[in-house]
């Protein structure tokens, strides 16, 4: 009786540590870039209406007129948010919250139209709700000393943005520092048998140096001491949206 007991206990460990061991499905995710869609389109700005430029970003209202030729920012901690979590932060190496960067890295946001890749990486299967990351401020620190050896103009920055504006050339630089938590609606699904999936974060960076009323500002109004500084920071942390977008067209 005791000997049957016993290979009945085995059999049921067998099968437990059978099923505990199922291979967990993986599934490769991407995460883009985009700071205009696929398709430029018409827009209205207060009255006006203006065509988003397909070669580099141009902004016309009025007799104003900002040309953006390059714009950097600086990420960190950047990872995606599993829906039964509640808060990544909240739990040290948390189930349910893959991470594809710790950074800091540099991201230069692409001016043409469509989406352009940063970051991959293959998460497990499930619901995912959530992309989050932290705008970064480089400082003297240890994680940020490699960073700051490669890209020494962004001591004590997050952002720069270079270009003109009415003809004037111009260098925005910002130090702002924000926790971006951006939801996905809806929800990116992985599953078996499914390809890879793309996730676009869209910047909408025409609306930056913009004022209240949607008219254009001078950038160099926006750096620091300057009176447009926390209008510009608090453009900049409402401009972000996230979806997923597999062929990369950069528009939801």
């Amino acid at each position: 009786m005791k000997k049957t007991l016993l290979v009945m206990l085995l059999i049921a460990f067998t099968a437990s540590c059978s099923e505990s061991t199922t291979p967990t499905v993986f599934k490769n995710v991407q995460v883009s870039f985009a700071t205009q869609p696929a398709v430029a389109p018409l827009v209205s700005v207060s009255g006006t209406v203006v065509q988003r430029a397909f070669l580099d970003d141009t902004l016309v209202t009025g007799t104003d007129t900002l040309i953006i030729t390059s714009a950097q920012i600086v990420l960190r901690e950047i990872e995606l948010r599993r829906i039964d979590v509640t808060d990544c932060d909240s739990i040290v190496n948390a189930d349910g919250c893959e991470e594809f960067e710790t950074g800091p890295v540099l991201v230069s946001l692409p001016l043409t139209a469509g989406a352009e890749t940063e970051f991959e990486l293959d998460i497990p299967s499930g619901m995912y709700s959530e992309i989050e990351f932290d705008i970064h401020k480089v400082e003297d620190e240890p994680s940020d000393i490699t960073f700051l050896q490669q890209h020494p103009e962004f001591d004590n920055l997050s952002i720069r943005v270079m270009g003109s504006y009415n003809g004037n050339a111009f260098l925005f630089e910002s130090d702002l520092g924000v926790e971006q938590e951006l939801d996905l609606v809806p929800a990116l699904l992985v599953e078996e048998g499914s390809g890879s999936s793309n996730i676009t974060v869209f910047v909408d960076i025409d609306a930056w140096f913009r004022d209240q009323s949607g008219d254009l500002i001078d950038p160099d109004t926006a750096n620091d001491g300057g009176p447009n500084k926390s209008l510009v920071e608090d453009n900049i942390k409402q401009s972000m949206e996230a979806f997923e977008d597999d062929d990369r067209s950069g528009g939801s």
